[in-house]
């Protein structure tokens, strides 16, 4: 398949491991990655925050960016991030629609309906749940908010560790609970964000797990930020990562905001076209 990355706009700015390691996954699996170049933001921060008009150009942008899969261009779209996949099928043409822009809603939602959260583009789309993954370590995973209820990826991520090579994988108490973070609940409602980061906290240490994954970065930057500072001696590693690991390659776990994280991997070539 030919398959075009939405690497999010954190991910690009921050933690780029995990687009490239949804590169390295899918090229082993014998598929071809393609990076729209002008892609940017797909609009989640300004809608859940209630600037729409300011939303519209960034999911105009979005969409004009990937309309080539309407054209066959491209089998699908990946994203690494359950939060963006489940804005762009959920927010944008609604969007669209509220500012009269009934063209491009029609367009956006067809362009949705071509674009898959990493698990669901393996389990159901390349139906494969075994990708030759190799990664001994104990691990655990976390749910994220919007792959668990706007997206419904049930138990696809955790199949997908399950027939990884050497892993011990612990179950996750509480898993479904909220992480605290939310985008810019974290920011309004600090407080509240602190207090459910530390239920998750408490919950992650007890498996004692040395990794804690999950499909979003933007969870795992909030939690590992927490571990971090209170030294909990968990690292943080999106899904792509742990799937892209083999014996040949294998990823190291890194801590978040950890300055000697190896971050070799940006020199992944990828096509634009």
């Amino acid at each position: 398949m030919r398959i075009a990355l939405a690497a999010t706009c954190l991910a690009d700015a921050m933690f780029p491991q995990a687009p490239q390691a949804t590169v390295r996954l899918l090229e082993r699996l014998g598929h071809e990655v393609v990076f729209p170049p002008s892609q940017t933001c797909c609009g989640q921060m300004h809608v859940n925050t209630g600037y729409f008009k300011d939303a519209l150009p960034i999911i105009k942008n979005h969409v004009e960016a990937f309309s080539p899969v309407l054209d066959d261009e491209w089998d699908a779209i990946v994203v690494p991030s359950g939060s963006c996949t489940g804005s762009i099928r959920h927010q944008q043409a609604m969007v669209c629609r509220r500012l009269g822009e009934d063209k491009l809603a029609a367009t956006a939602e067809a362009v949705a309906a071509k674009t898959y959260e990493l698990s669901e583009l393996l389990v159901d789309v390349l139906g494969v749940t075994d990708v030759g993954a190799h990664f001994p370590h104990r691990v655990t995973y976390h749910p994220t908010c919007h792959s668990l209820r706007m997206l419904h990826v049930g138990d696809r991520p955790l199949q997908l560790l399950r027939a990884v090579e050497g892993i011990d994988l612990v179950e996750l108490g509480d898993a479904e609970s909220c992480c605290g973070f939310g985008g810019t609940f974290a920011l309004k409602n600090s407080d509240t964000s602190i207090a459910m980061l530390g239920d998750k906290m408490t919950h992650v240490r007890s498996t004692g797990a040395e990794v804690l994954t999950a499909g979003d970065y933007s969870c795992l930057m909030h939690i590992g930020g927490g571990l971090t500072r209170t030294r909990a001696g968990v690292r943080t590693m999106h899904l792509a990562e742990i799937l892209a690991s083999t014996r040949a390659e294998p990823a190291q776990p890194t801590t978040v905001g950890d300055p000697t994280a190896d971050r070799s991997a940006t020199t992944i070539e990828v096509s634009t076209r």
